[in-house]
């Protein structure tokens, strides 16, 4: 293994001071360059490149677990624990989160509309719940604002809207596009925090109008609504706090690639049993079909 650090890192120091610090001969590792690779040697060389790739191609955000779910998923036949051990020589890691700041998060409950989901995340159908909050992404020109519109079923992101302003239009946009993208044909419950677009006149109205039951979280307690709450943190530990935006429309296309492009038809969710929101859904349609 020592061998193998000195052979990936002499292009950025001296291979007699690595040498030296590992406490090995140089003799030994120019000796060690020329033998061929043993059966295992290659396998492990095989296999880390596609885990590689994998990992690029998730945007450098998946761990070895969705790793060891892509290989399985292209035919190899490799246990989990060597997946670890691969990834971990080569550098390979999951992008992790931050912790939230110890305290209590009770929260007094809504004095406009019950919270009717009550933390009842997992649903068994499509368009029977979903939750939407709304954010802020900073860019050079100034604060940008995102609400998302996320359906509890498969985790998918069903409707997205960005402004320069936190106002009720924004998240009345998201709101149309889920509506437009999923035509719900029964009532869907849709929850949200206490926000002031979430309280207003024209945010009831349209809820009203197409058929959708408000539900709303406790005051100060992001726990009601974790599900948005975690879909943000994803989006900017894995895409917004690697970028730099110059402008919010910068911002707007980069966040259009994170929704549309990765998470929504990529990106493998544990809970749906390491599928994709989309493929989570399709799957369900085809047993739906079948019965």
């Amino acid at each position: 293994m020592r061998y193998a650090f000195v052979a990936e890192h002499r292009g950025q120091f001296s291979v007699r001071a690595m040498c030296r610090c590992l406490r090995i001969q140089p003799s030994g590792f120019y000796a060690w360059l020329k033998a061929p690779l043993s059966k295992r040697a290659q396998e492990d060389k095989r296999q880390t490149e596609m885990l590689k790739e994998a990992w690029l191609d998730s945007g450098k955000v998946y761990g070895h677990r969705k790793l060891h779910d892509d290989l399985l998923e292209q035919g190899e036949s490799v246990c989990l624990n060597r997946v670890a051990r691969l990834t971990s020589l080569a550098g390979i890691k999951a992008q992790i989160g931050y912790k939230r700041r110890p305290g209590k998060y009770g929260g007094k409950p809504s004095v406009v509309v019950d919270n009717t989901l009550d933390r009842r995340f997992d649903v068994a159908t499509p368009d029977t719940a979903w939750v939407t909050d709304i954010t802020y992404i900073r860019t050079q020109e100034n604060f940008a604002y995102l609400a998302v519109v996320i359906d509890l079923f498969s985790r998918r992101v069903v409707g997205w809207a960005m402004q320069s302003r936190q106002t009720t239009d924004v998240v009345l946009q998201a709101l149309l596009m889920a509506t437009w993208r999923r035509k719900p044909k029964e009532k869907v419950l849709i929850h949200s925090d206490q926000g002031s677009q979430y309280t207003s006149m024209d945010w009831a109205a349209f809820l009203r109008a197409h058929n959708l039951e408000h539900s709303m979280s406790r005051r100060g307690n992001c726990h009601d609504n974790a599900v948005a709450e975690s879909f943000f943190n994803l989006l900017k530990r894995e895409r917004i706090r690697r970028r730099t935006y110059r402008t919010r429309e910068e911002a707007r296309q980069d966040v259009f690639d994170y929704i549309e492009m990765f998470y929504n038809p990529k990106r493998k969710h544990a809970r749906n049993g390491m599928l994709s929101p989309v493929d989570f859904e399709q799957q369900h349609k085809l047993r739906h079909e079948s019965v």
